[in-house]
């Protein structure tokens, strides 16, 4: 079973506050007389599912073409925590992290994302938990909203955290309808040189020993 938890790009989908609009407009089309179909697409780095890179919010960082594939592909857990507001160190100490370095974190953000606006009380990974994540040695997180962060939180604490550590943060993931559990991991950004994030396809297969 592959579940593909990857936001359809398509006009209309909800954009993070002051990122750039989402457009596809036609250059070229068969129904117009053209020999083929072509199109331009306008779209920000943190559109719909992505992947933030280090530079993202670090000054002179290593960007999203940097990020060592390894850390993209492989078993990763997913936990889903529904009816909390917030994942803060004490919820992730209660979660079983053995053999886990990379980490899915369903929420109630999943049925958010088919709103036609974005919904700024979403679930976010307090700054007490992104450091816990790094001392646990988590090496990539991903979430199911379009920021990982607290909406305008002062700093933004958590990216930081993750980010000076190495940990690639997955925002924008449809977690929703997929159980809990170990799966292989396929997180493929766009190859963006010296890009601050990139949107990517990511897929989720039932993980076998």
């Amino acid at each position: 079973m592959v579940y593909d938890v990857s936001l359809a790009i398509k006009p209309g989908i909800p954009v993070f506050p002051g990122n750039p609009p989402l457009a596809i407009d036609s250059v070229k089309s068969i129904a117009r007389g053209d020999s083929s179909n072509v199109s331009l697409l306008h779209i920000g780095t943190h559109t719909a599912t992505h992947v933030d890179a280090p530079c993202h919010f670090i000054s002179g960082a290593a960007g999203v073409d940097a990020i060592d594939p390894e850390i993209l592909l492989g078993r990763a857990r997913l936990f889903q925590l529904e009816a909390v507001h917030q994942i803060n160190r004490r919820l992730l100490q209660g979660l079983d992290f053995k053999d886990v370095t990379r980490l899915l974190l369903g929420t109630r953000n999943s049925a958010l994302l088919h709103q036609k606006q974005v919904n700024l009380d979403y679930t976010f990974v307090t700054e007490d938990a992104a450091q816990y994540l790094v001392d646990m040695g988590i090496r990539l997180v991903g979430v199911d909203y379009l920021s990982i962060e607290e909406y305008h939180k002062p700093g933004r604490p958590a990216h930081h955290i993750l980010l000076h550590a190495g940990v690639v943060i997955v925002e924008g993931l449809n977690l929703s309808r997929v159980p809990p559990g170990d799966y292989e991991l396929i997180c493929l950004p766009l190859r963006l040189k010296g890009g601050d994030g990139a949107p990517a396809r990511v897929l989720l297969r039932e993980y076998h020993e």
